[in-house]
């Protein structure tokens, strides 16, 4: 049952730390809405403590799990005289079962609703109800057991990709291109899904060899009303995540943008959706199909707002409080071009190790067409606890052309010392021909990129593995070697010295 809210939201707990929750803290001031801050002990002097109205501590070490309490999250904001919890992304912003403890709190949960959560939770399920809507996904199956998935996988054709059918964020994604791997990929698949999910099941689906990432944003309110606000080009990645983001997609068709926007639209209609969200396709060629949908706010979302005006998190809190949308779809009028640089603590040269330290000195840009999404400010810790997402450089111009120059003059004014950074990767990524080109592709930096140590290949995932294990409780990837745990201990050991 959807649910809207019967009284204005004055006051709004954020339940997420760093650069988002700064994001909706500024939001809710400019529509005179209060502000309440959770903090864990690491980040008790963090900037979004200070910047909102009051705060409260949800949890002292382990830190990785003071942003998961739902108990302390949901009491604080009671304690507070919240009227409604903005969820940010990651941590708990697609949980259902924390938008459920919101409802029954008397919390208004800005987002979707928990069953629209839950459907977009399950890929398998929400393959199967977009498919019906007449939305392409690429060929493949629903959960299939083992025996099943041999059949399944001589009429998809290899190569393929076994993914978990409760997976996200690119985890519990094995790619296999013989059949003689398969066997071992589907225990190994059901394993890391059983731990990572607590649901072992898993589906077969065709790999593209060369794929775009292209997602498109939309918003929907509880009156019926469903718009697009066009599309991301996400395919810059490292590890399955995005590192930088364009709006709107290169040289991609008018036919196939507007085709999108409409399966966008159906997909999100058909899930029963709610709020600001992303509807993701992989672009292949002249065709495109159903990745996912991510049920929240997304890192990349300035991007739109800059092309489009339009400021989402102010929408989300509008349609929380039971507003229609502002715009009608024909209302939408993107305009000129936007570039995100995500700056994140890692070692790009050794494969994007996360790093963690001190920040000694900043320098952020700005001028025309510039703007900083971030929590960054000299003696900043930066923990392994969490994502080492420093700031989002964002620029905006006419033309791509102008809104890459300005990102590359905004990046070489930009000054961060203490931890190594991604700027390099990025001067160098704008500068590549084929980004110049915008044809490009998800396996760009892996083919292009110039690891100066590729063998330390194996220490840049587990670094990773180890973050997000501390963060959310997701599995660790197994080791290949003993070497490589030994050498992320001795990185391990570094971060240490330098963080005192």
């Amino acid at each position: 049952m959807v649910s809207v809210a019967s009284r204005p939201i004055r006051k709004v707990l954020i339940a997420n730390r760093a650069e988002i929750a700064l994001r909706v803290i500024r939001a809710c001031r400019a529509r005179g809405i209060a502000t309440v801050a959770i903090y864990s002990d690491p980040d008790r002097a963090a900037p979004h403590v200070h910047a909102a109205d009051e705060a409260y501590r949800v949890g002292p070490a382990p830190a990785a799990d003071s942003y998961l309490r739902i108990d302390r999250i949901v009491s604080a904001a009671c304690r507070a005289g919240a009227d409604a919890v903005h969820p940010g992304y990651g941590f708990l912003a697609e949980n259902p079962a924390f938008a459920a403890a919101c409802r029954r709190a008397g919390l208004v949960f800005i987002g979707p609703p928990e069953e629209a959560l839950a459907l977009c939770g399950d890929k398998a399920e929400t393959r199967r109800a977009v498919r019906g809507a007449g939305v392409p996904v690429l060929p493949g199956t629903d959960p299939v057991d083992d025996a099943a998935a041999r059949g399944a996988a001589e009429r998809i054709g290899f190569p393929l990709l076994i993914k978990a059918a409760a997976g996200g964020g690119g985890k519990g994604i094995h790619l296999v291109r013989q059949p003689e791997d398969l066997a071992g990929a589907l225990r190994l698949a059901r394993g890391e899904a059983q731990t990572a999910f607590g649901d072992p099941r898993v589906y077969l689906e065709r790999w593209v060899e060369q794929p775009r990432h292209v997602e498109i944003q939309v918003a929907a309110d509880a009156h019926g009303g469903v718009v697009h606000l066009g599309e991301r080009e996400c395919s810059i990645q490292r590890r399955h995540q995005k590192v930088i983001e364009e709006a709107p997609a290169p040289g991609l068709p008018e036919g196939l943008r507007a085709a999108m926007g409409r399966a966008a639209v159906a997909a999100a209609r058909t899930v029963g959706y709610r709020n600001a969200g992303t509807v993701e396709f992989l672009v292949a060629g002249d065709e495109f199909y159903f990745l996912e949908i991510n049920a929240r706010l997304q890192v990349e979302h300035p991007v739109t707002e800059c092309i489009t005006g339009v400021d989402l998190v102010g929408w989300q809190l509008a349609v929380a409080a039971g507003e229609p949308l502002p715009l009608r779809q024909e209302d939408v009028a993107p305009r000129g071009h936007a570039i995100e640089c995500r700056i994140s603590a890692e070692d790009t040269e050794a494969g994007f190790i996360p790093w963690a330290g001190r920040v000694s000195d900043v320098l952020l840009p700005g001028g025309p067409g510039v703007r900083v999404d971030g929590a960054l400010a000299p003696g900043m810790e930066v923990t392994r606890f969490y994502d080492p997402l420093l700031a989002k450089i964002v620029t905006w111009a006419d033309t791509r052309e102008g809104a890459i120059a300005r990102m590359e003059a905004a990046l070489r004014e930009m000054v961060v010392t203490g931890v190594p950074t991604t700027i390099p990767f990025h001067l160098w990524a704008l500068r590549h021909p084929a980004f110049r080109a915008g044809a490009y592709s998800t396996r760009f930096v892996e083919e292009e990129w110039p690891r100066r140590l590729p063998e330390l290949r194996a220490v840049a995932a587990l670094a990773a593995a180890v973050l997000a294990y501390r963060r959310d409780r997701t599995p660790l990837l197994p080791a290949q070697d003993a070497g490589a745990w030994a050498a992320w201990a001795r990185h391990d050991a570094v971060c240490r010295a330098d963080s005192r």
